[in-house]
């Protein structure tokens, strides 16, 4: 490459699954390559369930940002982003550290992958009252709230109120419902019923589902989790939809209310207000339209690109998972690398590798294309695929470390 060459600034908006996937594999000889993101890490979100019962620790999926190597200390910016103008190729963008200033930045390419948030579908009290689990906090939160609910129930309270404090609702049976429902399972199995001998009145779930659990699965494995998880201890299942959340209960579309301790919210996801505001083309829920090579439709430049859970290919509806919002960031990165090479690029194209999803019990589900599998061997196989896929060998090493620790001694009921 002739040495006059001067590599254009390819903007990054945020850090997940998509984003992420761009900076890895984006050829930083080709680009000036900076960061915009309010979390200065990537999070391996698969295994977020595990770090809610101490399976995992939080650090051990988490993978700093600024181990990219930037070319500059500056690459980096802590911000979250205001508004982007397309025409002038121009980001606004206001300091995480700093709130009361906002800054410009400029670049030559952009790259969207900002995420979506969960959404309450406008059910009152959701945000008020509920856990979520989409980041590091919303996991921190839950294991606090879990260990606190415990040690309270062991006070000078009354019967029903120890029922209450030790009754969990899990709101959503996608694989991240089922999986947080699975971690706690194993947790009251394995671990409480060591630590707290004299624990009385049991943990009791209850997971609240419209419609099929594990909904993307084939529909033999959904009837087996079905089975496996209506046969357990103290866990039931209502197919219902949650009309109010409340401080101490849940109630259902079918009247019924359900005193509680902890609501975890798993379903749904809605645009991030960033996303909202900007002036693009979008879908009727909102996602940022693209055309198969990810541009955003509605800019002229063609410099734009959007990606993961905040966009929408027109002609090509997605899942909202990670395994989607990772292939589009593999697929991007190498087609701006050809484009700096002038070389040809065919438009982006998805064959799903599969679903994965854990149980409890030492049980998963396996739903891939040449064969589906449960029980014992498939989760074997979840937890080898999960450890290839973490993003550094750092992660490679400290989560089967984990895994092992927790075999040998239990979780970490420490409360801090």
């Amino acid at each position: 490459m002739a040495q006059s060459y001067k590599a254009p600034r390819l903007l990054i908006l945020g850090t997940g699954w998509a984003s992420y996937s761009v900076l890895k594999c984006i050829n930083t000889k080709l680009y000036q390559v900076a960061v915009v993101s309010p979390r200065n890490h990537f999070l391996f979100t698969p295994l977020l369930p595990s770090t809610t019962v101490g399976t995992l620790e939080f650090r051990s999926i988490i993978e700093p940002i600024r181990n990219r190597n930037f070319a500059h200390a500056s690459d980096y910016h802590l911000a979250s982003v205001e508004n982007i103008d397309f025409q002038n190729k121009q980001v606004i963008y206001r300091a995480s550290l700093a709130p009361d200033i906002t800054s410009k930045l400029d670049y030559d390419k952009i790259v969207i992958g900002v995420g979506a948030l969960p959404s309450t579908f406008g059910v009152p009290g959701v945000r008020e009252y509920s856990f979520f689990l989409k980041e590091v906090s919303d996991a921190r939160a839950i294991r606090s709230r879990i260990l606190d609910n415990f040690e309270t129930s062991l006070e000078t309270v009354g019967e029903q109120e120890k029922q209450r404090l030790r009754h969990v609702v899990i709101v959503g049976g996608g694989p991240t419902g089922i999986e947080f429902g699975a971690e706690l399972y194993d947790f009251c199995k394995d671990d409480l019923s060591r630590l707290y001998k004299d624990f009385g009145t049991p943990v009791c779930v209850t997971l609240v589902e419209g419609k099929q659990i594990l909904g993307g699965f084939d529909k033999r494995l959904q009837v087996y989790a079905e089975k496996k998880l209506r046969n357990r201890p103290n866990f039931s299942m209502i197919k219902a939809n949650v009309t109010e959340v409340k401080a101490d209960s849940v109630t259902l579309s079918d009247g019924r209310t359900l005193p509680c301790g902890l609501v975890v919210w798993s379903t749904g996801l809605a645009p991030r207000p960033f996303v909202q505001k900007l002036d693009c083309q979008k879908d009727a829920h909102g996602h940022i339209l693209v055309d198969r090579n990810l541009n955003v439709l509605s800019d002229p430049t063609n410099d734009s690109y959007a990606l993961g859970d905040c966009s929408e290919i027109i002609d090509m509806p997605l899942p909202a998972t990670a395994q989607v919002a990772e292939r589009q960031g593999r697929y991007l990165a190498n087609r701006l690398n050809k484009l700096a090479l002038n070389q040809p690029v065919q438009p982006f194209t998805f064959q799903s590798m599969g679903m994965l999803a854990y149980i409890g019990d030492y049980e998963a589900l396996s739903d891939l294309k040449e064969f589906k599998l449960k029980g014992i061997f498939s989760w074997f196989l979840w937890r080898s695929a999960y450890l290839t896929r973490l993003g550094s060998w750092r992660l490679r090493l400290q989560v089967p470390l984990d895994w092992l620790k927790t075999m040998l001694f239990g979780r970490d009921t420490s409360r801090f």
